[in-house]
């Protein structure tokens, strides 16, 4: 168990491309949340889920955006906030396959940054990633600040690790950590994946 660290579930986006809420659909006989709940549980003593507004068909305690419609970064600032730990992992609600393994892994690379980010195909990867509480206050004051609000431009202000997918392969040979649901085709294609295990 990593304990030190909160797990922060992302489940505040408004599923634009997916057209319903992504985090109640199945895979299998659970819902992504469920899902991707049920993987953080085991490695980290407490479980937050990021929600615009409270739901109370989410059993586990919720943090509220503080800033609306500031996207996900508004998320990981209520996470940091109300966690009470040194590090949160904030992990996107429609990532069902992410891996303890490569999870683990992540963790062991926090000594002297504020964030550890995979990288995979050449892209940053902020929703499957840990953050300090000490950048709290930098995170803050970009949310306050006119501009961008988003995670990539969160990362520039932070002292981050960036852990290549070179590094992720041995804990995760497929990558499938990082197949997030954000289309029907998507739901179809984790659906088929997961009748050929």
């Amino acid at each position: 168990m990593i304990e030190d660290c909160t797990a922060l579930v992302m489940a505040g986006g408004d599923s634009q491309r997916m057209g319903c809420d992504k985090t109640q659909l199945l895979l299998g006989d659970r819902t992504l949340l469920q899902r991707v709940i049920a993987i953080v549980q085991p490695l980290f003593p407490q479980v937050l889920v990021s929600v615009r507004q409270h739901r109370p068909e989410i059993e586990l305690p919720q943090v509220c955006d503080d800033y609306p419609n500031a996207g996900p970064l508004a998320g990981l600032c209520a996470g940091l906030a109300q966690a009470g730990t040194p590090w949160i992992f904030a992990v996107a609600s429609d990532m069902p396959f992410v891996q303890p393994a490569l999870i683990e892994r992540l963790a062991q690379r926090r000594a002297g940054y504020q964030a550890v980010v995979p990288v995979v195909h050449g892209h940053p990867q902020p929703l499957a990633a840990f953050y300090s509480a000490s950048g709290l206050d930098t995170l803050r004051a970009l949310l306050e600040a006119k501009g961008r609000h988003s995670l990539r431009a969160a990362l520039e202000q932070l002292k981050v690790c960036y852990v290549d997918e070179s590094d992720l392969l041995e804990s995760d040979p497929g990558l499938r950590s990082f197949f997030d649901l954000d289309t029907p085709q998507d739901v179809a294609a984790a659906r088929r994946s997961e009748e050929a295990d």
